[in-house]
Order: C-alpha cells, then structure tokens, then sequence
C-alpha cells in the first residue's frame, strides 16, 4: 500500500513546490501524510462535487490544479466558503494536495502543451525566475575529477540553456592534517600534507541539491569532503511563467484564430483588433496571463494567447500584436491529463483517475 508523503515526494521531484509564486498556496490542503492511499482522482478544481466524485470512485485523495485553500483562515464555520468542501473532505478522510503555480513555472509544464497543440517550434520560458540556481565548488585529487564530475552531471548539475555538462575547473594545491581518528584517502595521520586538486565549479538548480550532494559524497574519494553552495541570482530559463514560440509558417490573423479554434477544440474566443500582418512567434500563458504583457511586447511578440484579459488590456494593447483570450477553464482543463502522465509513470501499479465532472463556473450561451 502506498502512503500519502510518498505521492507528495514524487510530485515535489517533478515540479518542485518551491516554484510556486508568492502568492499561491500550492502542497497539501488536507491530509494526513502517513494515510494510506486507495485511489488517486485528478482534477481541475477542488469542488464539493469533484470530492463526491473521489468518494464514489473509491479514490481518497484528490490531485487538483487550483488550490482550495488560497488565503490563511481563521476558523471553519458556515460563514466560510470553503466551509462545506473542506467539512465533506474531513469526515470522509479525504486528502487533497494543490499542484500549481509550481507546476506552472517547471519546463515542460502545460504552458508548452498549449504550445505544442497550436504547434510552435522552439519553445521557450517567456519571463524565466530567478534566485532558482546555486552553484557547487569542490575540490578533489586530479585523478578522480572525470568520475565526480560524470556523477554531478548525471544528478541534474551543469545545464546552462540547450548546453549541459557545464563546468568550471581550475588546478591548486590543497593542504590538510588528518587526526589519529581519521582514515585518510592520502596522506598521513599527523602531518600535514600537500595534495594537487582540481577545484570543480558546476551550477544547478536548487530543488536537486540533495541529489546533487548525494552524488557527490558518493564519487569523492575523500573521507571530508570539503565544498561550498553558493545561491545564485541568475535567471533560470527552465523554470518560470509563460512560453513563446514560433510557428512552422507565417499565418494572418484569421487562420491563426482558427488553427487555435481547431487545435484547443473552442466555439468562442475573444481579441483584439490589432494592425493587419502575419503571426509568426506567439507567446501562451495557462489562466491570468496579462501581468506577461510587458514580456511580450519587450521581446516583439506577435500574438499573445491566454485568458483572464480585461477590457483595459484590450483597449490599451499595442497596435502590432494579437491578444486572444481563450477563457481561463478552457485554457487549463489539459492540466488533468499531465497530471495523470506523469501519476502513472510515478506509480505504474497505482490507480489513478480524471475527474468525469464538469468544474467551468462560466456557461456560454
């Protein structure tokens, strides 16, 4: 049987719940980590009937994308909207767990599915996050710098853009003393010894740093291993908010609108009235994507596709570039076949099920 924390570890390795803004609220909602797990039911949203779905099912945790809870609360009484929700959850041992801004900033989050459908090529993060990178220094023995090297790379150390087994070395001399309570790799017990090293530079991202230190205890010939951890404020372009791409061939406006009609299955879209010209690159953002405006008009973006965008958006949009609103659920209702994707490939023997019910708030008429 599997327990609860070990869902939460599997997730937490995919898309870190550290990559979540500062205002979400992403991780475990309710629950109890050490609970045993009969069934896993995904979803969009967290609703009173999508837990009356899991129950039915036979499921006792739900994986959503938004978070039931999104602010700190006080009490749980009637007057909360949340109240009826959380009260079916407890009484009936559910748990349920929140993946998503932290899901939304990972690479190949449902950002680059949207992408892929409309079929854009060499897709990117639109506005990378930084204070996500460190960098690890160490120093080992000439002789044993490829295989400590090879086993940083291999635990997600020295990626730098599209280039990987990024690192800085540089030749010194280092010197130490071991102890009579030691058992040292060179030297002698007592006096001191001068030992030539290769000092190893490599960055990686924060969320592997266990991984990371783990190999590299596990490659060095040192009894101490002696190394530094320095945090980077660089931007990280694997993980942030939004993607741009380009398409295979130029489109004008009309086809473009209705390849993204054809290819996300929609009736309805809003845009703009922009200057007539042909869409090359476009920028995609899942939900309320407009705080991105400025990325995309920094970078010469020629259509925006996202939801959420208000009259003002609209009205103030610059000339040369298409926004198109394709309405918050449906540009997120994707989001519960990744989820699933990545479950079973996680737990292959595991039940895991998609949400059956309808959680759109909005009905077009």
């Amino acid at each position: 049987m599997m327990k609860l924390k070990e869902v939460i570890t599997a997730v937490e390795a995919w898309a870190s719940f550290e990559y979540q803004e500062d205002w979400d609220n992403s991780g475990l909602m309710i629950g109890d980590p050490e609970q045993e797990i009969t069934g896993i039911l995904v979803s969009l949203d967290t609703s009173l009937e999508v837990l009356q779905e899991a129950k039915e099912r036979g499921c006792n945790l739900v994986i959503s994308h938004h978070p039931l809870i999104f602010k700190e609360i006080s009490s749980i009484t009637p007057r909360l909207t949340e109240y009826g929700t959380i009260r079916f959850a407890i009484k009936n041992d559910l748990s349920i767990l929140a993946v998503h801004t932290n899901l939304d900033n990972r690479n190949n989050s449902l950002n680059h599915l949207l992408g892929r459908k409309i079929g854009l090529d060499s897709i990117r993060i639109l506005q990378p996050k930084k204070g996500l990178l460190k960098k690890l220094v160490t120093f080992c023995p000439v002789a044993h710098a490829d295989q400590v090297r090879e086993s940083l790379f291999c635990a997600g150390a020295g990626q730098i853009g599209e280039y990987d087994q990024c690192s800085f070395n540089a030749p010194g001399s280092g010197t130490f003393r071991a102890s009579e309570n030691t058992n040292p790799f060179v030297g002698e017990k007592n006096r001191m010894h001068f030992e030539e090293e290769i000092r190893i530079e490599v960055i990686f991202p924060f969320a592997n740093q266990k991984e990371i230190l783990n190999a590299l205890m596990e490659s060095h010939p040192y009894e101490e291993v002696a190394y530094d951890i320095y945090s980077l404020d660089n931007f990280y372009g694997q993980a942030g908010s939004g993607v741009y791409g380009n398409l295979p061939q130029p489109l004008d406006q009309r086809e473009f609108i209705k390849l993204i009609k054809e290819s996300l299955q929609l009736h309805t879209i809003r845009s703009n009235r922009p200057a007539d010209k042909l869409i090359r690159s476009v920028a995609v953002s899942s939900g309320s994507g407009s705080f991105l405006l400025p990325n995309v008009y920094q970078k010469g973006i020629d259509a925006f596709l996202t939801a959420d965008l208000k009259y003002h958006d609209f009205q103030e949009a610059r000339q040369d570039v298409l926004l198109i609103d394709i309405g918050h659920y449906e540009s997120e209702h994707f989001v519960k076949g990744i989820l699933k994707e990545i479950l079973i490939e996680k737990f292959p023997n595991f039940a895991v099920l998609v949400s059956e019910r309808e959680t759109n708030p909005i009905i077009y008429s």
